[in-house]
């Protein structure tokens, strides 16, 4: 599971929806009461972030024309996790020619 929390239009269908899905894993892990130490230890995950990380994700999606019918309510959590953002950025446009072209965009539209 990974949140990128990079700005969502910076990412790719694959990674936007990817997010989103791992989003909803995470609640789920959470719920469950397993185990995130991995995932915290490691940086990629915020669980305090998850509902706004949810809102900004599911903003994107409706503005390219998806049709979001998976919220998340009433969820909430004590644990506190950082991301660094500047580091996802990178990973992302190492990883993903589509990204990489969406980061270029984005950029000089800045």
């Amino acid at each position: 599971m990974r949140m990128w929390m990079v700005d969502p239009t910076k990412m790719c269908r694959k990674h936007l929806l990817g997010e989103h899905v791992e989003l909803h894993m995470l609640v789920g892990t959470l719920k469950r009461g397993k185990s995130i130490d991995g995932f915290l230890e490691n940086r990629l995950v915020e669980p305090q972030n998850i509902i706004k990380r949810h809102k900004q994700l599911v903003k994107e999606m409706k503005r390219r024309g998806y049709n979001h019918q998976s919220p998340i309510s009433g969820f909430r959590t004590g644990i506190i996790g950082k991301v660094s953002k500047n580091k996802s950025l990178r990973e992302l446009h190492k990883r993903c020619e589509l990204c990489r072209i969406r980061i270029k965009e984005k950029n000089q539209d800045t």
